[in-house]
């Protein structure tokens, strides 16, 4: 068989395959008709090559010549390149070359085969042919590749370990299954360990992790390698490298509010500890210079947290002469209790935010961390208590109506309506609708519907509870900020201000308002005061975005470092001491709502009416929420 490929210059040359070797002859088209060369390629590793015959043409010796020598390099390299490209893919058959008519040979009008390229010469008997494009050494590199490095046996030993049930005991999941992604990609040496025991950076890591109580954490919650240890075997490099990583990222947890679950110690705690994935905790202590300061690096930089922790210090700092710290262990414990609580707030409360603080009946406005307005608060009594939770305002209300809350539909408007007092509605200026349309409440079965698919409001004016404004920051609370009745602002003067439902009421809504909107809007504070006395219902939305954060701390600290603490109203210190320290011992239960505060609300002027039996004057003042 016989293959055909033009060459370079006049030379045009064939190739043919007979058993094992390879013969090369000029083309016998009519342009070189009469000359013949046969070129024999031993395949073996010595190359030989034998002249079998030369005869000569009318004139066309040189030429002749020359295609020769070129056939003859370029034999020569392949014949270089074929044991090895024949090794690769011995297994695989050898394609039958395609015959060539004999006619093409002698018969000019029929055109020959396309030429192949003499990249593509077939290659021995028993070996694939090679292909077209230049030979390529990917299938000899893949074979050669590089064996991934060996593991460290010590990190070898840590995956291992990670998977034993007594090391897992104990450990967080989510730390345990960091350990073993962060071990199971690496090949290099331990994080901590050498040969000699911790290194510089594990040392100073176990270091930090011993002085926890600095940060009102407890340094005997972590379980850690002795610092001067030296492991006798690599197995005892492991176990002490795997102790000290999940003591890390226990600590990194506990920094960021992980100790306790907020909602599981009580329903009003609604937050959300921002906590720090412990793959990410990993890579950046592994990355950090200096390990230490990544893990103080992780407490919370809020301003109170600070103050607390500088406080916290000093009260733990024994007094001259050795003497016991001047302040008492129930001081010192609600110093870390509140230290705590800012843990499960948000790394950022804003550049403008506004601060509720619900123990001390006090509200702030608090821009670049400077305090622009503050107010006095009244807040819900220990049976409607104020939540604890951050939300954003979005919506300030002039002269706004009231929809009352589903607590004072079952607890105050259900009662007296199944009794048919519905003076109730009258003397409060209530109306009420089913989806949207107006409903009469005296043609209502009241014992066999359920209430709060009806909604009861009260128009804006002089007796809407909601006074002449509101400040809305949706959430499921169904909280939010407003203004009161003139005859409650009395007890602003009081210390103590729980009164009346979760919501929370201020004693300057209308400055509030004006700050809060020079502030969003620029605008002046007589557009607000236009809006305030106009008494026309008016939605004003904000055009950025303003935290609201609801909080509950019974302990802050002023720019001079005093500690100014406040009663606890609701028993959450007292849950937390509990879960902190093991006993409640020094935070006693908070007294039970006491019934003359709720009877106060009669203070307003009653209503009374036929059929109404004073119900009319009580349920007023629940209104006021």
């Amino acid at each position: 068989m016989r293959r055909r490929e033009v060459g370079r210059g006049c030379a045009t040359r064939c190739w043919r395959t007979l058993g094992k070797s390879t013969i090369i002859s000029p083309c016998e088209g009519t342009e070189h008709e009469g000359f013949d060369a046969r070129i024999r390629v031993a395949e073996r590793p010595g190359l030989g090559l034998t002249s079998r015959k030369v005869s000569r043409g009318k004139g066309m010796r040189g030429r002749y010549v020359v295609a020769v020598l070129l056939c003859t390099a370029q034999a020569l390299a392949l014949a270089a390149v074929l044991p090895a490209c024949a090794e690769d893919s011995a297994a695989a058959p050898t394609p039958a070359p395609a015959p060539v008519a004999e006619k093409a040979a002698t018969d000019p009008a029929v055109p020959s085969p396309a030429p192949a390229s003499p990249a593509g010469l077939a290659a021995p008997a028993g070996q694939p042919p090679l292909a077209a494009e230049p030979l390529a050494l990917e299938p000899l590199a893949a074979e050669t590749a590089v064996p991934p490095p060996p593991v460290d046996p010590v990190v070898a030993i840590i995956r291992a370990k990670l998977a034993e049930p007594g090391v897992r005991k104990g450990a967080h999941a989510d730390d345990l299954a960091a350990l073993q992604a962060f071990y199971g990609a690496r090949t290099g040496a331990p994080l901590w360990m050498t040969g000699m025991g911790f290194s510089a950076k594990g040392q100073s890591a176990l270091f930090e992790i011993e002085k926890a109580d600095d940060w009102g954490l407890a340094a005997s919650a972590f379980e850690l390698p002795l610092a001067s240890n030296l492991p006798a075997s690599p197995e005892a490099q492991g176990l002490a490298e795997i102790k000290l990583d999940l003591a890390i990222l226990k600590y990194a947890r506990f920094a960021r509010g992980g100790r306790l679950n907020p909602s599981e110690l009580s329903r009003l705690l609604d937050q959300a500890p921002p906590l720090r994935d412990p793959k990410t905790v990993l890579t950046e202590i592994e990355a950090a210079d200096a390990p230490d300061a990544y893990l103080q690096s992780l407490h919370p930089k809020h301003e109170q947290f600070v103050r607390l922790r500088q406080a916290l210090l000093k009260a733990r700092a024994p007094g001259e002469g050795g003497a016991k710290p001047a302040r008492s262990e129930r001081d010192i414990k609600r110093l870390v209790i509140n230290m705590e609580r800012w843990r499960w707030m948000p790394e950022d409360l804003g550049p403008l935010y506004v601060w509720s603080n619900t123990p001390e009946f006090k509200l702030y406005l608090v821009k670049d961390g400077k305090t622009i307005f503050a107010d006095k608060t009244l807040v819900g009594t220990i049976g409607y208590a104020t939540p604890v939770f951050s939300a954003d305002m979005a919506t300030i209300v002039f002269n706004p109506d009231w929809i009352a809350p589903p607590t004072v539909l079952l607890e105050k408007l259900l009662p007296p309506l199944r009794r048919k007092h519905y003076s109730v509605i009258k003397s409060n200026k209530l109306s009420v609708s089913y989806q949207g349309k107006p409903v009469d409440v005296r043609k209502i079965d009241w014992n066999q519907v359920d209430i709060r698919s009806f909604t009861f409001t009260q128009k804006a004016g002089s007796k809407n509870v909601l006074g002449k404004i509101k400040f809305l920051y949706p959430n499921k609370h169904i909280v939010y900020m407003h203004d009161t009745l003139p005859y409650r602002r009395k007890v602003f003067k009081e210390s103590k201000r729980d009164i009346g439902y979760g919501c929370v009421r201020m004693a300057k809504p209308q400055q509030f308002a004006q700050v809060l909107l020079a502030e969003d809007k620029e605008w002046p504070a007589s557009q607000v005061k236009e809006l305030w006395d106009r008494g026309l219902n008016k939605s004003v939305a904000l055009d950025h975005k303003l935290p609201v954060h609801t909080t509950y701390f019974t302990s802050v600290v002023d720019e001079k470092g005093k500690v100014a603490s406040f009663g606890d109203l609701y028993g959450i210190d007292r849950k937390l001491a509990t879960a902190l320290f093991g006993t409640a011992k020094g935070f006693p239960v908070p007294p039970p709502q006491k019934k003359q505060r709720q009877r106060s609300y009669a203070s307003a002027p009653a209503h009374r009416t036929s059929g109404g039996g004073g119900i009319a004057g009580s349920v007023q003042g629940f209104l006021d929420e």
